[in-house]
């Protein structure tokens, strides 16, 4: 039985939780597939308010927050929302909207007023996704020790931006990040009416290289399939990656595109209540859109950051009917599907793949794309593609700009 720790300090003043400790609580419900059919996924599924309602209580209970006598109460109650227990839910879920961490929404053509559940659907806001990829970034981090979360370093030097690169002699042109220590030491013998051009050292500044990121996420049926959701870990990885470029690589780019029958791109903002479907996986059509969006931006380096856990078995003809085989690596497919690695290749964009799945046939696959693209192969779980994708993208990019 997992342990269950009791926060006596709430019980009985749910009122006083914070929103942004209860947004901590149940941010793997935001995050998850909710109530999504695995068998019969609906990609345009959206959460309702009262799935919000189950989570909060869900989250309550298992942290040992409700008071028993309150926790009995609701349990034999007809409606739980009309108990004590509920009505407290309730006030925590006004919270929410009023903090700004959700924004309550109806369907077309409903009415109700602010407090009706009913089929109202809620969206996240732009305060809740940059928390909840706060935490994402702080949680898969956390594991990996201290790490540096700066600009991506490359062995190409400028006289400009931090000074930590080596002293050398100032050259008409550079930036004038003079090293007083050295160059008084030139010039104290002399005295500084003497002072000569040859006289002035400067400390180079490493050269700070800006990057244009697409993350492509399979969303595929076989990533809820067989008893693993895997694809929340992948959003909750592409949303940390959204924060930690944001906020240390102000210079950098991310864009996400979802890949499944075809393959769109999503704004973060809709990233986090994406859901799985339809069934296929269309790589092709996911590399040729994140091309174009790539061909857009005027960066250093350009790469594809690919997480999957299948083969491609779909393919977007010229009629713009989709072709489709589950079975095998189908050679026509296949062929289609590696002509766009070929475009990367040739357009400098390196494909990064990180794999959920290890069968023979896609390390095959993978390794072909790698090889094609100079890029890397990652063959992972669930529980450790954060830490892979992050430390990828701090230490090893740099690798691309010399």
């Amino acid at each position: 039985m997992a342990r269950i720790t009791r926060y006596s300090k709430f019980e009985g003043e749910l009122d006083q939780l914070d929103s942004s400790e209860l947004m901590q609580m149940i941010q793997e419900a935001l995050l998850g597939q909710g109530m999504n059919d695995p068998y019969d996924p609906d990609p345009n599924a959206r959460p309702s308010m009262d799935d919000l309602f189950d989570a909060i209580l869900e989250a309550l209970a298992e942290r040992g927050m409700i008071p028993e006598e309150q926790l009995l109460e609701a349990m034999q109650a007809e409606d739980i929302r009309e108990t004590g227990l509920g009505q407290q839910i309730q006030q925590l879920m006004d919270r929410l909207q009023q903090d700004g961490f959700i924004r309550k929404e109806f369907e077309d053509g409903e009415g109700g007023g602010a407090g009706e559940p009913g089929d109202a659907k809620f969206q996240l806001t732009d305060k809740s996704i940059d928390f909840l990829g706060y935490k994402s970034l702080r949680d898969l981090m956390g594991g990996l020790g201290r790490s540096s979360a700066g600009a991506h370093d490359t062995r190409e030097y400028a006289s400009g931006v931090e000074m930590t690169g080596e002293l050398k002699a100032y050259e008409f042109g550079d930036t004038m990040n003079l090293d007083t220590t050295a160059t008084l030491g030139n010039v104290m013998g002399k005295g500084f009416e003497n002072l000569e051009e040859s006289d002035l050292v400067i400390r180079q500044a490493e050269y700070n290289s800006s990057a244009a990121t697409v993350v492509l996420l399979d969303c595929s049926h076989s990533m809820i399939l067989y008893g693993e959701d895997r694809f929340t870990p992948a959003k909750q990885v592409a949303l940390a990656l959204a924060h930690l470029i944001r906020t240390q690589y102000p210079g950098d780019t991310v864009k996400f595109v979802l890949f499944h029958d075809s393959a769109e791109e999503v704004p973060v903002s809709k990233l986090a209540q994406a859901q799985i479907g339809p069934y296929h996986t269309n790589t092709a059509g996911g590399l040729r859109l994140a091309q174009q969006l790539l061909k857009r931006e005027n960066k250093d380096m350009k790469q594809i950051v690919m997480i999957t856990d299948g083969k491609p078995s779909a393919l977007t003809l010229p009629d713009g009917r989709i072709y489709k085989n589950a079975y095998g690596l189908d050679p026509y497919v296949l062929g289609a599907t590696l002509r766009e690695v070929a475009s990367c290749r040739r357009s400098g964009i390196q494909v990064n793949t990180f794999m959920l799945a290890r069968d023979p046939e896609l390390v095959g696959f993978v390794r072909r794309v790698s090889e094609m693209t100079r890029g890397k192969a990652y063959f992972t779980t669930p529980q450790n593609i954060g830490q892979y994708v992050l430390m990828d993208f701090v230490t090893n990019k740099t690798k691309l700009v010399n």
